[in-house]
């Protein structure tokens, strides 16, 4: 009897204090430090991909202002002069090859696990609605877990399942689900970066393990470095002055 009293008791405490935490605010936080930021930000992403074996490396400067992105390669050389822009929730790609530029999906492979709109798609919490669906544990530490449901069809993915830290309030694991709700990639997160924005020193984002869920060797390791504040046009992000 004692047993089921202090069960009730738990049970009542966990529902308690999910109901006191706000889904939406959970992931405008977490956002931040993956770059959902209005202001002007940059960064450099170098992603390596292991795939059946087989190793690459591509690198990129990623420069963005509230929703939009201007993603340049910069290595291996027969990249040097791609551009990617994620304007709103539109995206498009451009190099000097091409007359002009071109409507991509978010969802098309990058390189390995990577999907085009891994690159710099951070605003989470204005893409997806989010339940906090429990309580859960991620290495030893208290999360959230929410379950995002993307508001449009183009974005990278339909459904997430997020942990997000329940201390720092940065998320630190992913599973992206199909339609059916069966996770088909899995990502990990670690945030050993930080920079400074208006005086304050933020947590950012410094590596995106995305595994393949059935096959977890093969793997893109997305790696970010020197994150800082930057003022940047809004002409930069409009696809029009690519070809100018």
């Amino acid at each position: 009897m004692k047993n089921i009293f202090l069960f009730i008791v738990a049970l009542f405490l966990v529902k308690n204090s999910l109901a006191s935490i706000s889904a939406e605010e959970l992931l405008r936080a977490s956002d931040q430090g993956r770059g959902g930021i209005k202001s002007g930000i940059e960064w450099v992403t170098e992603i390596e991909t292991i795939e059946n074996g087989e190793k690459s490396n591509r690198k990129f400067k990623v420069k963005t202002l509230d929703h939009d992105a201007y993603v340049e390669a910069i290595a291996p050389a027969k990249n040097k002069g791609e551009v990617y822009i994620f304007n709103d929730r539109n995206m498009w790609f451009y190099k000097p090859s091409l007359k002009k530029p071109v409507s991509i999906s978010a969802r098309q492979k990058l390189s390995g696990q990577a999907a085009n709109g891994d690159i710099a798609s951070t605003h989470y919490a204005r893409d997806y609605s989010a339940v906090l669906e429990k309580e859960d544990s991620f290495n030893g530490q208290k999360c959230f877990v929410l379950l995002l449901k993307a508001k449009t069809k183009n974005l990278t993915y339909d459904q997430i399942r997020y942990w997000i830290n329940a201390k720092s309030r940065l998320a630190v694991k992913a599973e992206f689900l199909t339609l059916q709700g069966k996770p088909f990639k899995v990502g990990t997160l670690e945030y050993a970066n930080k920079f400074k924005l208006d005086g304050q020193v933020i947590a950012f984002v410094s590596s995106l393990t995305i595994a393949d869920a059935k096959f977890p060797e093969n793997k893109s390791i997305i790696k970010y470095s020197v994150p800082k504040a930057a003022d940047h046009s809004a002409a930069l992000f409009n696809v029009n002055n690519l070809t100018r």
